[in-house]
């Protein structure tokens, strides 16, 4: 089951420490969670528009409400359906975010990687997966389910003797929460040229 963390609905921080220029630097930890419980309380009752969301929401909606909406809607927890929103359960959030929809990490899932751009491209699908938030078991399984379904076990080109190994040896980016986007374009550039 994906975990669910509240992460600072600017700079992504889990912590108090926020990114620089971050527009709720300095805001309370505890009103950064209520703003995200207040939606996520009304919507797992049901789908609402999202008037009906901000007049049931507890308290007034501000900014930080509108950002925590903004959030969920990029991660795709909140989708909107016929002019409502609705909270995706946690085994449709995780087929959601199974196939990433979005470039450079589209190109490195649907072709897979090549050699030359194996540790970019791995290092990026751990990342990814992590940002999402899902748990590191999770993780390994999609990775080593990319690894053999897109062809790039295949190709060759690694030291390691089982996807499974290859991918434990990444634990580290998971654990660390690195940033899965400049790995993720250096290894597009590179698919992009060889297929």
């Amino acid at each position: 089951m994906p975990r669910f963390e509240y992460p600072c609905p600017d700079c992504r921080t889990t912590t108090n420490l926020h990114g620089p220029d971050c527009r709720f630097d300095g805001e309370p930890w505890a009103d950064i969670e209520k703003a995200y419980v207040d939606v996520v309380a009304v919507l797992s009752a049901e789908a609402r528009t999202e008037r009906e969301l901000r007049e049931a929401a507890h308290g007034s909606w501000d900014a930080l409400h509108e950002a925590a909406l903004d959030r969920l809607r990029h991660e795709q927890r909140v989708v909107e359906t016929d002019g409502a929103l609705r909270l995706l359960s946690a085994e449709e959030f995780r087929e959601t975010v199974s196939e990433p929809t979005i470039e450079p990490m589209r190109t490195i899932y649907e072709k897979g990687s090549v050699p030359g751009c194996h540790d970019n491209a791995v290092f990026a699908m751990v990342a990814w997966y992590e940002m999402v938030g899902l748990s590191w078991e999770e993780t390994r399984e999609n990775v080593v389910e990319w690894l053999r379904d897109s062809g790039t076990w295949d190709r060759g080109g690694f030291e390691e003797s089982s996807p499974g190994e290859l991918v434990d040896e990444k634990r580290h980016v998971y654990e660390t929460g690195y940033g899965w986007k400049e790995k993720a374009e250096a290894a597009k550039s590179v698919i992009d040229r060889s297929l």
